[in-house]
């Protein structure tokens, strides 16, 4: 091992010795400042954790979830400089942490809040003139061969837990006393300029709008939303994705998009 290589591991793990060859410019004990240095580095990683994930922080407290983070930092260091990526995997990482058991809804908690992340850097994309849609619509022949594409910063989240309202709760839109954590809800996420929104969608609705996500035509895409949701309302989830600008164009198969 290299002494980079051996800086860099022993610095998330307080098990090691500081590097055996780190000087210091002042003569001052270098093991005295490795010791700083990583605790600031493990701070460091934590607080953005803490800015990625606010609500399983709320969920669980901030000592728990300081404690829990410290464990994935050192098993899951940043693999790049940017930290809004840092934690993709924390999610799956809650779902193993035994001591987080008793709430078996914090993983998708996670997930949640990782595709507002997401959502929040995304690319832009133009939302779709509801006149052209109307127009492709009107065309009732042609409706089953028609596709859509939606922006970059959608997201989908199917989870057995309430992770809707419980988002929703930690920002004040209602109380969490009234919340059924194991109510399975489905999850919307999508950007509107720059507010990323989370909306509580049925299930048929995310099985059509999963389709979509393929690259099936509204046909195709309909047939497994109403063999999950006999309910499954085609207008009413165009209407909400339209008004929520998901769309950003529309083609009918082997076509130009529509102008």
């Amino acid at each position: 091992m290299n002494s980079q290589q051996d800086f860099f591991a022993a610095l998330l793990d307080p098990e090691r010795d500081c590097p055996a060859d780190l000087k210091t410019w002042n003569g001052s004990d270098p093991a005295a400042r490795f010791a700083v240095y990583r605790n600031n580095v493990l701070s460091s990683l934590i607080d953005a954790l803490a800015a990625s994930f606010p609500v399983v922080q709320q969920l669980v407290g901030e000592a728990f979830f300081r404690a829990m983070a410290a464990v994935y930092v050192r098993h899951s260091p940043p693999r790049t400089r940017i930290l809004a990526d840092y934690g993709t995997d924390f999610p799956t990482f809650i779902e193993g942490f035994a001591p987080a058991g008793s709430l078996p809804y914090l993983a998708d908690v996670a997930r949640l809040e990782l595709l507002r992340i997401r959502a929040y850097h995304a690319a832009d994309a133009a939302p779709l003139n509801p006149t052209v849609l109307a127009a492709a619509l009107a065309v009732p022949e042609r409706l089953g061969s028609l596709r859509l594409r939606l922006q970059p910063a959608l997201g989908l989240l199917d989870s057995a837990f309430a992770v809707v309202s419980l988002w929703a709760a930690h920002q004040g839109a209602l109380a969490l006393a009234e919340v059924d954590p194991d109510q399975a809800q489905c999850a919307l996420v999508l950007r509107n300029g720059l507010a990323v929104e989370v909306l509580g969608i049925r299930r048929g609705d995310l099985v059509f709008i999963q389709a979509l996500l393929q690259g099936q035509p509204l046909g195709a895409a309909t047939q497994p939303a109403l063999a999950s949701d006999p309910t499954f309302d085609l207008g009413a989830c165009l209407a909400q994705l339209l008004r929520a600008g998901a769309i950003t164009h529309c083609t009918y198969d082997k076509q130009r998009p529509l102008p």
